[in-house]
């Protein structure tokens, strides 16, 4: 018996292995391309803003930014504390790192297996996930200190070997320490989906046009999300079984937003009043957005 259920688990296994595992190692090989060779011209760019009269439009080309950086948001927010010291907005930053804690150029890489629809509802979510971060910040605090980023310094650079090519293997091969246990991870459990979870159940909760699917697809995306590589092949399995792509949409938001060490940086420089705000924009954030994505995409 217990041979057979692992033949069957080995084999949804292998077979969701084989459709994401290029899109892991291309992710990876794009990811650490962007952090060895345009990681600085990006937070250079990022800098080069603030001598620029953009006034509430910088939100806009600072969520590009935070999007295309590929920093971590513990990497993420010492750079954010320079900028700050050096009279960067709040709006700006706040459009920067949200961006930059929902989407990086590899998760990028990585959602494209899940199709160009999501992939497409992905990046333009957390969009404007973070421009109404920064519009927030702008209308609520205008004038007023947001963060606290006091402590912070910035993390050394890890990219300094001579040898760019030594470099780049380096920043790849710690790509793949980083993530491949949580991508495997990953496979497993939507295997043990496919095996033990009826398809018919679960697009009944999820796959409904309503927004209780969406509310549940945000609230679990708050425990389950650890890794975005790891969480890639739960949603091809999901999306497979009939969720629908608005709760997709909101589990892509709050899954990454709640991610516990970005919740842990981010209480840090917050506080405990701005962090349960954070949480708040969050959780309604998702839903307006997959109930927005559900007109869209019935």
């Amino acid at each position: 018996m217990l041979k057979r259920e692992a033949i069957y688990i080995w084999y949804y296994f292998s077979v969701q292995f084989e459709q994401i595992f290029s899109y892991w190692v291309i992710g990876m090989a794009i990811g650490s391309f962007v952090s060895v060779f345009c990681k600085d011209k990006i937070h250079n760019m990022f800098a080069s803003m603030q001598g620029k009269k953009l006034s509430l439009f910088g939100i806009i080309p600072a969520c590009l930014l935070g999007i295309a950086s590929p920093l971590c948001m513990y990497g993420t927010i010492p750079i954010a504390a320079s900028f700050s010291e050096k009279g960067m907005r709040d709006d700006w930053l706040a459009s920067f790192m949200m961006a930059s804690i929902l989407l990086n150029p590899q998760l990028i890489i990585y959602s494209s297996a899940l199709g160009h629809v999501a992939l497409i509802v992905r990046v333009l979510s957390c969009f404007f996930c973070g421009i109404a971060a920064g519009l927030l910040i702008h209308f609520f605090y205008n004038g007023k200190n947001f963060f606290d980023f006091t402590g912070f310094h910035e993390v050394s650079n890890h990219d300094t070997d001579p040898n760019i090519i030594l470099r780049y293997i380096k920043n790849f091969g710690r790509n793949v320490k980083a993530t491949g246990l949580w991508f495997l991870l990953g496979i497993l459990l939507s295997a043990l989906f496919q095996r033990y979870v009826p398809s018919e159940s679960f697009a009944k909760l999820f796959g409904h046009k309503n927004g209780f699917g969406v509310l549940m697809a945000a609230t679990i995306g708050v425990p389950l999300y650890v890794c975005g590589g790891g969480t890639i092949p739960i949603l091809q399995q999901w999306l497979a079984d009939g969720m629908s792509m608005a709760s997709a949409s909101a589990f892509m938001i709050t899954g990454p937003a709640t991610k516990i060490t970005n919740l842990g940086a981010l209480k840090i420089i917050l506080g405990a009043k701005r962090f349960m705000l954070y949480l708040i924009f969050i959780i309604f954030f998702s839903l307006v957005n997959g109930l927005i994505v559900n007109l869209f995409l019935p």
